[in-house]
């Protein structure tokens, strides 16, 4: 499950802010400067999925060349948002221009593999058409894959040249060029392949599959593809003399037959799922020798071990192992012939570990990790080979999120994290083996939450940022923060997208309640246009409340809020004890029983909600996707009689019995060690308590909160005489795609909450 928000619900977070006000005269200058022309409150359902995207043009995939003189990005076209094609920047002059236009390689629609849509899915990319990924090679050269077929665009004085380097009925994905840009790799049949770029010759890496008996080569299954973010099975070394791959063997793994549901005809699915307590794949490691032409196997996991992460050093291969209980992750080294291995580094935590992208090689040979150890995520060094202190990098004291990069002098570390304000995500720089004490430098702008990716040279980086009163934008940036020139400015003026609504658009107010341990809960409520206190307001909750996810952040918000504000709704989010951001203490709680404390954090919400002059507190509802439907079932199975006006349920698990091995043993362990906690946490036991009007959604082809999570849930209610209404969408996985089925999903919800929420003692529309 991951710590992902899906379609309508919580795609995009409700946003908080320390001063709302600053916010809205981002908004309130635009209009008083003339950039945005008087417009009416009325934001139509159906514009708000078409195209273009009324956020704005968003630079996707951003990445430097090799030689740090272009910018790369995917960009969306004005006439299909969901269709990408590939764009650069030249850093020399500021100029932008289309590198690969989509429709010129892939003219027509394309029918993806089982496997592509399968990896879509765990990247959350399902829906996306045309360039989805590509990968640098040489300064010069571009790895496009793209309708099943790899095409390796070269950079001329002339412009750029495309040369397809595959055509087969097979369907090639995870495609890559290796290091030094001799090679195209790539997945075909559940095997891996090379191609020669001088000569076009094609290799076999690894063993030929055996898909029948579920065995496959350098390929990731499906448990570190949805919950490790683990999407590759194969690691090339810097010196392309080696490729570590995976054998994945998955005969142990229980079947579960998956109705894939289409509008005229159902297809049987025999997925291979490993359902809490049930056997995993078991996955081998291996490494291929391509100067000596040999293989070797390194490690296998077996039964309760998973293999989470594998990297290559100047002169080693590290892989990263987590046991089944998942409370230790042990680092492994090992070096080339006879390939011996050692953990010269373990991290342990007794409830459990959760894994990072975090691996690099110091300048000196140590390397650079991070850990939660002590409670918040930071920064450490190692020595590689085992002997010698743990040197703490970070403070240890503030959550950090991810490391970014090191100067090419090997004297800064630049990192990601929350040192300000959990609200914010920033880019910070803190010298190499500073004091314990040094207080970190923030680089980026305040009030505003960032993404960035740091050049080869370490001189500048692409940020991209947003706030609740400005959408996405794409800079290029000095190392120092100060901006060079804009990517995509998107700026809202008057040809803006959004600019025939921007005149309605509002900010959301944001403040803290305390959980019943003290801790401090983030909200953010958003209030309709023309808000008037002396009036009683409906309240739409949105809630998702899984661990590994933040919804509540100062950034540019979902437009589907705008679209219930409009309507006369309040909507409001809290991000509840579980979720993510706020170290050890705050997520702990969920251990052995999830659907407990988040529980009784969103009532709180609730109560506090009830207690504001301008809330109508007998018209509430609360709706969420995947957890948040979840969330939403035991939040209105366990409340009071009456909490609740509305309850909509999408795709919601309902017995973690039902849910794969890796995510819900993380926080529940097996249901043989934990019998009473599953039940706890699974919706049956409160079924019978249901009065609330029910909203139930699924997808009939869902491949990861699987369907039957739903029917079972149905026939229990049916059988308890319960009412509740159903919307399914066949074909649809977890997530529901497409501008024609998004709009009718948001009007079934819009349906279903208008005639339980709004009466003739509620607002019915902003004014």
């Amino acid at each position: 499950m991951k710590r992902t928000v899906y379609t309508l619900f919580t795609v995009l977070a409700a946003t908080l802010l320390p001063s709302s006000q600053a916010h809205a005269q981002i908004l309130q200058n635009n209009l008083e400067t003339g950039i945005l022309t008087d417009a009416p409150d009325a934001l139509p359902l159906e514009r708000l999925y078409a195209s273009p995207s009324l956020s704005g043009p968003v630079a996707r995939m951003v990445k430097y060349s090799p030689d740090g003189m272009r910018v790369t990005f995917l960009k969306s076209r004005l006439d299909e948002q969901n269709r990408f094609d590939l764009w650069q920047y030249d850093v020399a002059t500021g100029q932008q221009s289309m590198l690969v236009d989509s429709r010129l390689l892939e003219p027509g629609n394309v029918e993806l593999s089982e496997e592509e849509k399968a990896l879509r899915e765990r990247k959350r990319i399902a829906g996306s058409a045309g360039i989805v990924d590509y990968s640098w090679g040489t300064a010069d050269t571009i790895l496009v894959p793209l309708g099943g077929d790899l095409h390796l665009i070269t950079l001329t004085n002339n412009g750029p040249v495309a040369a397809q380097l595959t055509n087969t009925d097979a369907f090639e994905y995870d495609a890559r060029i290796s290091p030094s840009g001799t090679y195209v790799s790539f997945v075909r049949n559940g095997a891996v392949y090379a191609i020669d770029i001088s000569n076009g010759t094609e290799t076999r890496l690894t063993p030929e599959a055996d898909l029948a008996r579920g065995i496959s080569y350098g390929v990731s299954e499906f448990v570190a593809q949805e919950e490790m973010s683990r999407y590759t099975g194969y690691w090339w070394s810097p010196d392309e003399r080696y490729v570590a791959f995976t054998e994945v063997n998955e005969s142990k793994v229980d079947i579960i037959p998956r109705f894939d549901i289409q509008a005229d005809t159902v297809t049987v699915v025999e997925q291979r799922y490993p359902r809490a307590g049930r056997p995993n794949a078991s996955v081998a490691l291996y490494v291929n020798d391509l100067k000596n032409g040999r293989t070797d196997r390194i490690y296998e996991t077996g039964p309760d071990t998973y293999l989470a992460r594998v990297n290559w050093t100047s002169n080693s291969l590290w892989f990263q192992t987590v046991n089944r209980d998942q409370t230790e992750i042990r680092y492994n080294r090992s070096d080339s012939l006879p390939w011996r291995t050692w953990s010269p580094y373990t991290e342990h935590n007794d409830t459990w570990v959760n894994l990072s992208t975090d691996f690099r090689e110091l300048s000196d040979g140590r390397l650079l990790l991070t850990t939660e150890e002590g409670g918040m995520r930071h920064a450490v060094s190692i020595p590689s080979a085992g002997h010698g202190d743990v040197t703490v990098m970070t403070p240890e004291d503030q959550v950090l999120d991810s490391i970014e990069a090191i100067s090419p002098d090997g004297s800064t570390l630049y990192y990601s994290g929350y040192a300000d304000t959990v609200l914010e995500r920033h880019l910070y720089s803190v010298p190499i083996d500073a004091p314990a004490n040094t207080h970190p430098i923030r680089i980026t702008e305040a009030g505003k939450f960032w993404d960035v990716t740091i050049s080869p040279n370490g001189q500048s980086f692409v940020g991209t940022s947003s706030c609740p009163g400005q959408p996405p934008q794409t800079g290029l940036y000095n190392i120092d923060g100060s901006l060079i020139g804009w990517i995509e400015e998107n700026a809202l003026n008057s040809q803006h997208p959004y600019a025939p609504y921007a005149k309605g658009h509002v900010v959301p107010e944001f403040g803290t309640l305390k959980a019943e341990d003290g801790q401090d809960l983030h909200y953010s409520i958003l209030k309709p246009p023309h808000f008037d206190a002396s009036r009683k307001y409906p309240v739409i909750i949105e809630v998702y409340g899984g661990p590994h996810a933040q919804m509540v952040k100062r950034a540019w918000g979902s437009l589907s809020d705008q679209f219930l504000a409009r309507q006369g709704y309040i909507v409001f989010r809290l991000d509840n004890r579980g979720s993510d951001n706020r170290g050890r203490k705050f997520e702990d709680v969920i251990y052995r029983r999830t659907g407990g404390p988040e529980v009784h954090d969103q009532l709180a919400g609730v109560d506090w909600l009830k207690t504001q002059p301008y809330v109508d507190g007998e018209h509430i509802a609360i709706q969420g996707w995947s957890y948040g439907g979840y969330m939403t079932l035991m939040t209105v199975l366990q409340a009071p009689e009456g909490t609740f006006a509305a309850a909509a349920a999408g795709a919601p698990v309902t017995d973690w019995r039902l849910y794969d091995t890796f995510y819900t043993e993380r926080y529940m362990d097996t249901p043989e060690d934990n019998s009473d906690g599953y039940e706890a946490s699974s919706v049956f036991p409160y079924t019978g308590n249901l009065t609330t009007p029910l909203l139930l959604m699924h997808g009939m082809a869902d491949d990861n909160v699987t369907f039957d999570n739903t029917t079972r849930l149905m026939a229990t209610l049916q059988e308890q005489g319960k009412k509740f209404e159903l919307m399914t969408y066949p074909g649809q996985r977890h997530g529901i795609r497409g501008e024609a089925l998004q709009t009718h999903l948001m009007t079934t919800r819009m349906d279903f909450l208008d005639r339980h929420l709004k009466t003739p003692a509620s607002t019915t529309f902003a004014e």
